[in-house]
């Protein structure tokens, strides 16, 4: 047996004859099986040309004859809208699982059953469907095929296909596509092209749930969830205009504001529309949003295409071929093209598939394209660090041999001034005392004075292990060898000596520091001993917390210090000036009529509290 499809309702032959008699169609609203008001319809059908504003229960009735009795007969439907039951004569095959709020929704639901051959009669038997449905959602009844059950199931496999795995197939395209290229986006925020995508996708699943939804949830009416449905379908198309806007680098301010402002209008007017108007509120701004989508694929392709001394890029082309099939698809879905190919029927799954489908692969290679530019670009970051390392080895090379220099110039220039301060010291003093002496200097006093430089020569060798040395417990303790030292010498040459000792430090001064302080005094003392021609020296340390001060001062001739300095002539004091320095310390001369003082102030760890 053939199957017989409607609105053809043509006779098969094949050894038995089955032939469908009439369709018709009643309104019924207490939900009874009307006796009178039956019209001849074609199916599909949408009781919302026939019947406006009309809310509520309908019937269809198929008749039909034929079949030799040997063969199984199946009866198939593409779809209820919203929901119903299915009668055989008077046997009932299948009913939804809500007639009532909410709704179930069969509407893109094919299902097919074989009709018991017990309830089936020689003559005219009747299929009744019962169909609830609201004005909105285009209520009626889907194609109808009735014949052989091999062929009817045949053909509701490919039903199948084309109502639900096509769209589940989008769904999950559009689920994966969304969340991929929104975790790219928050990696990468500058590629708003990416963001775009996301949302788009997202938009898209959103609209497409009602395609594979069987019920309103989670709205509490099928009106709710239509309104949702076309808030979809407006977001989907604002998004895939700021895409293409995003992706193809284009600058149009005034089109993203106008965008803005339709997509703000139509949901509003989706959602603030009575129910009495919104069958024409949801129809316009489909079409509306339909009309805009295709307005947006038209200006890429002369923005893709157009000549200009810029290189074009091959990716706005390739985005603009996509849209170039999605703009024939949407002529054909808004009946502006000839629907050869049955196109407007399926035109939700064919953009869905073609649009995530081609744009995936589109950004898919921008990112390997830009993940490769990134390759290069750090191979030749390598490079150049390598080839930096390089040089900077050689500089730091070329800098540690003029470290080195430095080191020895500056050690033999230490070498020079402990020499000058501490064995030069002892060699004026030796040498004062020799002149000084009324005759010849016994054996021991000789041997006294080469003690003294022996001792000296060996505080000079140790100085680089002197920060290790112990610190005098107290400045009496520190200055006591120093002043045994000068005071003899004073003495011999009839010099007054007056020593202000403090009596504790008042902090932590380091070996190398009181070593600094012990060169600096036998500095100045010995310019006293040699230049001043004084009668009397005062030496005193004052400790304050964390600080120190050393002042040595006589009442001999001065000098003038300045031209001293300008001059260059002073060794001495250009060596008590570097070596204050070194040690952190403040370095003072100040000479005139009434004699010259040495000032050094120090500052070290003041004690713990």
């Amino acid at each position: 047996m053939m199957v017989c499809w409607l609105p053809a309702c043509a006779l098969a032959q094949h050894q038995c004859d089955l032939r469908i008699v009439s369709v018709q169609a009643a309104r019924s609203p207490d939900g009874t099986r009307p006796t009178r008001g039956w019209q001849n319809v074609t199916l599909p059908d949408n009781w919302g040309t026939r019947w406006p504003g009309y809310n509520g229960t309908a019937w269809y009735r198929i008749d039909w004859e034929g079949g030799c009795g040997k063969e199984s007969v199946a009866l198939g439907i593409d779809g209820i809208a919203d929901a119903g039951e299915v009668f055989a004569n008077d046997d009932m095959l299948w009913h939804d699982a809500s007639l009532a709020e909410p709704l179930s929704r069969s509407w893109n639901v094919p299902r097919w059953w074989l009709l018991p051959a017990s309830g089936l009669h020689a003559g005219v038997n009747t299929i009744w469907v019962l169909v609830v449905g609201k004005i909105a959602l285009s209520p009626g009844l889907g194609r109808l095929r009735l014949g052989d059950a091999a062929r009817v199931a045949a053909a509701q496999d490919r039903a199948q296909f084309r109502q639900r795995t096509v769209y589940a197939i989008n769904a999950v395209l559009a689920g994966m596509a969304g969340l991929l290229f929104l975790l790219l986006w928050a990696l990468r925020p500058t590629e708003h092209a990416y963001g775009w995508f996301a949302l788009m996708s997202l938009c898209w699943l959103a609209y497409l749930s009602t395609y594979l939804a069987a019920s309103p949830w989670p709205w509490t009416d099928s009106i709710s969830r239509a309104r949702f449905s076309v808030v979809a379908l407006v977001g989907y198309v604002l998004c895939a205009c700021m895409f293409t806007f995003s992706f193809g680098a284009q600058r149009l301010p005034w089109a993203e504001r106008a965008l803005w402002l339709l997509a703000v209008v139509g949901t509003g007017g989706v959602l603030l529309a009575p129910p009495g108007a919104l069958n024409g509120w949801l129809d316009n701004v489909w079409r509306g949003s339909m009309f805009v989508f295709l307005v947006n694929c038209l200006q890429f392709q002369w923005h893709a295409w157009r000549p200009r001394p810029s290189v074009r890029q091959t990716t706005h082309r390739l985005l603009a071929l996509c849209w170039l099939v999605l703009s024939l698809s949407g002529l054909i879905a808004l009946g502006l093209a000839p629907d050869v190919w049955g196109v407007a029927r399926d035109w939700a799954a064919i953009n869905g598939l073609v649009t995530i489908t081609l744009v995936m692969l589109l950004l898919s290679g921008q990112l390997v394209q830009q993940m490769r530019m990134v390759e290069r670009f750090n191979h030749e970051l390598e490079h150049g660090i390598t080839s930096a390392r390089v040089e900077l080895t050689q500089a730091l090379a070329r800098e540690h041999t003029q470290m080195l220099e430095h080191a020895k110039l500056q050690e033999r220039m230490h070498i020079a001034h402990d020499l000058h301060d501490g064995l030069g010291s002892s060699l004026v003093r030796s040498m004062a005392l020799v002149e000084q002496a009324p005759g010849p200097l016994a054996n021991d006093r000789v041997l006294s004075l080469f003690k003294v430089l022996r001792d000296d020569l060996r505080q000079l060798i140790d100085h680089g292990s002197s920060a290790g040395a112990i610190v005098p417990d107290t400045p009496v303790q520190w200055a006591a060898p120093l002043r045994h030292r000068f005071t003899y010498i004073l003495d011999e040459m009839d010099v007054a000596s007056a020593w202000h000792i403090a009596p504790q430090w008042q902090g932590h001064p380091s070996a190398l520091q009181c070593l600094g302080l012990t060169r600096l005094a036998e500095e100045a003392l010995s310019n006293v001993i040699k230049h001043s021609q004084t009668s009397r020296v005062e030496v005193e340390v004052q400790t304050q917390p964390g600080r120190l001060t050393m002042c040595i001062s006589d009442e001999g001739r001065g000098f003038d210090v300045e031209a001293v300095q300008r001059a260059g002539l002073s060794v001495g004091m250009r060596s008590m000036a570097a070596r204050a320095e070194r040690m952190g310390a403040t370095f003072k001369v100040s000479s005139g009529a009434d004699g010259t003082a040495v000032t050094v102030a120090l500052e070290y760890h003041s004690p713990q509290m």
